[in-house]
């Protein structure tokens, strides 16, 4: 008896399935149910989209400026200590503002990444954060003390300087190196993420045009209309939704392209060139503070400095502004004019002569190795600076792209549901 009971609404439910109102039902509720779930998942997807955008915009990006600010402002300020003490005595003034101004943004940076981190990331035995936050005032007291002697005239200063500057090699600069690789890791990672293919957003676009394709056929062989309002409404919109997913989509994907060669991927280039330079001017007045112990210096610089021409060929090569072109020749020609001065360096202090090797390694003129240092960097900083604006630019516009596209893609779902369940209502009410 219990079988016969449950077996009749079973046996009820699949004649009525048979039916042509069964099977508008059915047609009904399924295309109703797709729409909605379309739409709810692109209008995740593009959620998703946004906020990788939005993550180059107010995070990884300027993560990655202040992960890059705290290397320069550290090989600056080791540069301009190292060549403020060979000076002797009391060193120039603008020249300890420059090393105290470099000391303070490699504070202010490594505030800015540190407050982006959850506590764990700055307290963990081999966090680069916490090397650099332990290690800055240790190196700054070392300076200090090798400032304090050198005014005195004392030669243990020389010791210090050494020493403030071997730890600014072996432990400051590598933590603030594999600070930038992550960053610059985690940048280019929400750039793939903003420039995905959107293949499962057309996917469904195309499966509920299709239902909707296949229930206005059906509709017309069962009930000889040619249109049927509803469905029609529901597939403009559905088409809609598809082109506003795919222009937007498209659009945003082309800008934070451009980001990343315009921008990002220059920068990582220029960012590079300007701290081989600055670790070549280190290398250059190292030397000379060694004296005559400093070959593992010299030998670093030709290093480095072979490492710059390479960089400052591939940032030409790299180059889309010519603005930043124009900035790359010329520290190009800087760098060929510094390697001149470099070699009178190196002739006057292989020949005994420290003094005038001094003088030549501290002239802040035009064809001064300190001269050609500081225009060489300015020269990068510049095309340093527009590279970031542009990629700034290019980020904003992809935002902008993608405004308004869930909304729209919501209220389009909701279009395609409900013509859908008015218009096969609407065909129900014929068989009553």
């Amino acid at each position: 008896m219990t079988a016969i009971l449950t077996s009749r609404p079973v046996r009820e439910a699949s004649a009525l399935a048979r039916t042509t109102p069964g099977v508008l039902t059915a047609l009904a509720l399924l295309l109703v149910v797709v729409a909605l779930l379309a739409g709810l998942f692109t209008s995740l997807s593009v959620l998703a989209r946004g906020r990788a955008i939005d993550d180059l915009a107010t995070r990884s990006g300027p993560l990655t400026a202040a992960a890059q600010e705290i290397y320069r402002s550290l090989s600056d300020a080791d540069a301009t200590a190292t060549g403020a003490f060979l000076t002797g005595g009391l060193e120039p003034v603008a020249t300890r503002q420059r090393y105290e101004a470099d000391v303070a943004q490699a504070g202010n940076a490594l505030a800015i990444a540190i407050a982006a981190r959850d506590p764990a990331d700055v307290t963990a035995q081999d966090s680069p954060l916490g090397t650099l936050a332990r290690q800055l005032p240790v190196y700054t007291g070392l300076v200090e003390t090798a400032r304090a002697d050198n005014r005195q005239g004392l030669p243990l200063g020389a010791a210090y300087q050494r020493e403030a500057s071997n730890l600014m090699r072996t432990q400051l600069l590598p933590a603030a190196q594999t600070l930038y690789r992550g960053e610059a890791d985690q940048l280019a990672a929400d750039q793939d993420s903003a420039t995905a293919v959107p293949w499962a957003e057309i996917l469904l676009a195309l499966i509920v045009i299709a239902l909707l394709v296949v229930a206005q056929g059906f509709l017309r062989r069962r009930t000889n209309r040619v249109f049927n309002a509803g469905l029609l409404v529901a597939s403009a919109a559905a088409v809609v939704s598809l082109v506003w997913v795919l222009v937007a989509t498209v659009s945003a994907t082309n800008n934070t392209s451009d980001s990343r060669t315009n921008g990002s991927g220059q920068v990582d280039v220029l960012a590079q060139a300007r701290i081989a330079t600055l670790n070549a001017r280190a290398d250059e007045t190292l030397t000379l503070v060694a004296r005559g112990a400093g070959s593992a210096y010299q030998d670093d610089y030709v290093k480095v400095t072979g490492q710059l021409t390479g960089l400052l060929d591939r940032a030409g090569a790299l180059a889309t502004d010519p603005e930043v072109d124009r900035d790359v020749q010329a520290a190009k020609a800087d760098a060929q004019t510094w390697a001149g001065a470099h070699a009178g360096i190196r002739a006057a202090d292989d020949q005994g002569d420290y003094v005038t090797a001094v003088q030549r390694a501290t002239d802040a003129g035009p064809a001064g190795a300190a001269g050609v240092f500081d225009r060489l960097d300015r020269d990068l900083q510049g095309a340093i600076d527009r590279t970031r604006d542009t990629f700034g630019a290019e980020v904003n516009d992809a935002s902008r792209s993608l405004a308004g596209a869930m909304a729209a893609v919501t209220v389009l779902a909701v279009v395609v549901a409900a013509g859908s369940a008015l218009g096969i209502w609407r065909r129900l009410r014929d068989y009553r």
